[in-house]
């Protein structure tokens, strides 16, 4: 599904930015809450803040894939997912495997900083938020994975979020090469862009549709496990 409706929701949330770049937050966008009917179920799991952790971890030794394919129309990615950050690539390898991912789009381009993925403003993404009941997976913060060109990492609430727990249904791959150590221990990195940096790069340059940091144009998300 393309990212192709553009309604007043892109606006809703205003990520905030301090003043002195580059040192900006990566936020999620918030979701509306949508009607969902019963009969639609497009995940057969119940994943909530009780078993997140235990549902992952059970998940993640029955899929252990680690390489991803990451197709654009400005051409591809190749990424890996750490073994390290275990509930954070078990996560991404169960919404790719349900179908979410490839519903959303790059929704946020940030020049000399980032490209932020995994929203649209259809309602199907919605559903699949309202019936995963927009669970969040604790932090998982390695010494020596930090942000750095082509980090792939998750998004996070700022407020009223001590425990910096990710937002699991988006995240950001970082295109800048400039010291970013501020978001390290703030949001987890959870994987590496191996070949396709020259992609990033195209992303970014898209024209913006002139109302916010999404492109005027749709960078359509679509990935593919590999191994």
């Amino acid at each position: 599904m393309a990212c192709d409706n553009k309604s007043s929701n892109k606006q809703a949330t205003k990520t905030p930015t301090p003043p002195a770049p580059p040192k900006q937050e990566i936020v999620e966008k918030k979701p509306t809450i949508p009607i969902v009917k019963k009969d639609t179920l497009l995940v057969k799991d119940v994943i909530n803040e009780k078993n997140v952790r235990r549902f992952f971890t059970e998940y993640g030794k029955k899929n252990p894939e680690t390489k991803l394919l990451l197709k654009t129309r400005l051409g591809n990615m190749h990424i890996t997912l750490f073994k390290e950050t275990p509930l954070h690539r078990a996560s991404f390898i169960y919404l790719i495997k349900n179908g979410y991912y490839n519903k959303t789009c790059f929704h946020r381009l940030v020049k000399n900083f980032i490209i932020q993925g995994g929203w649209s403003d259809t309602e199907i993404v919605q559903k699949y938020r309202s019936q995963l009941n927009n669970y969040r997976i604790p932090p998982e913060f390695r010494k020596g994975i930090i942000h750095k060109k082509g980090a792939l990492s998750a998004t996070r609430r700022w407020v009223n979020n001590p425990e910096k727990k990710s937002n699991p249904f988006e995240f950001f791959i970082m295109q800048t090469s400039v010291d970013c150590s501020h978001l390290n221990f703030e949001h987890t990195v959870f994987g590496q862009v191996t070949s396709g940096f020259d992609v990033i790069d195209k992303i970014i340059n898209q024209k913006l549709d002139g109302n916010s940091e999404w492109p005027e144009v749709d960078v359509d998300i679509e990935f593919e496990i590999l191994d």
